[in-house]
């Protein structure tokens, strides 16, 4: 599976993070991926399941290295997730979605989860899911996690507002500004700078 966002800072780190230490609970034996040459992201996915985190960049590789690299270190594994780069189709154009999460999910044919931050919106969660749906039939979104929810009837504004588009809503999470991964201009803070984790 893999875990996009709607854009950068939505929590898309926060929830790989999470999703890869329940299943690195589960088994010694979870594989992670990250889209593009992002090196700090990969150190926090080491950190959660002991294993390395491979790249998958077409640009710096080709599309045929990202299969097989993919392919590979997915032998043996019990579980695998690949984490997205900024938004779900952003990639190395404005015209195309080249080396964009979406163009890695079709190339490896793999469902998406895509990961709203809801802090600042209730009915436009429609349209912004709506959006990302359509835009390009061939991704498979699988499902959608609600990210910096405020209180029950913000997640029952939400959840109202969502129950005419076919998109299971696979995860909530409330508003905790304790959970929250500190960054710089290059991304996240790398992790040998968190004695605390």
């Amino acid at each position: 599976m893999v875990i996009a966002g709607e854009r950068s800072g939505v929590g898309k780190t926060t929830v790989t993070l999470a999703l890869l230490a329940a299943l690195a609970q589960k088994s010694p034996r979870v594989q992670s991926f990250k889209v593009g040459p992002d090196y700090i992201d990969p150190m926090f996915h080491q950190q959660a399941t002991g294993r390395p985190c491979y790249n998958l960049d077409p640009i710096l590789t080709s599309e045929t290295y990202v299969q097989h690299c993919f392919a590979h270190r997915c032998q043996g594994a019990d579980f695998a997730l690949v984490e997205g780069v900024m938004g779900l189709f952003d990639g190395a154009s404005g015209l195309s979605d080249v080396a964009s999460t979406a163009h890695i999910a079709r190339l490896l044919n793999l469902p998406v989860l895509l990961v709203v931050d809801c802090s600042r919106l209730s009915r436009s969660v429609l349209a912004i899911l709506h959006g990302y749906r359509s835009l390009d039939p061939r991704v498979k979104l699988a499902g959608v996690v609600l990210n910096r929810v405020g209180s029950d009837r913000h997640l029952e504004l939400l959840t109202d507002a969502l129950s005419s588009l076919d998109v299971p809503i696979l995860g909530v999470l409330r508003r905790q500004d304790a959970i929250a991964l500190p960054d710089r201009h290059l991304g996240l803070v790398p992790t040998a700078e968190l004695p605390q984790l």
